[in-house]
């Protein structure tokens, strides 16, 4: 299946190598954008590989790394994966209740 990223998820994508090119290096967003797309590939291939959300009905939760995961839904009818936002898990769980809604 095609996977692609919300508008939401992409900005939140590249806020989120800003951050790690920052204030840690290269090298650990290099590592963290390797996970990440090693997930989209997997989901790509077994869209149900990862947990239902809890929180929210057909949607997809996908643990990156113990920091970041990343919700998706899955659109049978378009054979598309769309990636609706990429969570930091240290945040309060409110704030993705937003990025949800």
């Amino acid at each position: 299946m095609k996977v692609f990223l919300s508008e939401l998820a992409e900005t939140k994508l590249l806020k989120l190598c800003e951050y790690l090119s920052e204030n840690w290096n290269l090298k650990t967003r290099d590592k963290f954008i390797t996970k990440l797309t090693e997930k989209i590939k997997q989901i790509s291939i077994e869209p149900n590989s990862c947990q239902k959300s809890s929180e929210f009905d057909n949607l997809y939760k996908c643990v990156v790394t113990k920091q970041t995961s990343f919700f998706y839904r899955i659109k049978e009818e378009k054979k598309e994966i769309e990636i609706i936002t990429i969570f930091d898990t240290r945040q309060h769980p409110e704030k993705l209740k937003k990025d949800i809604d």
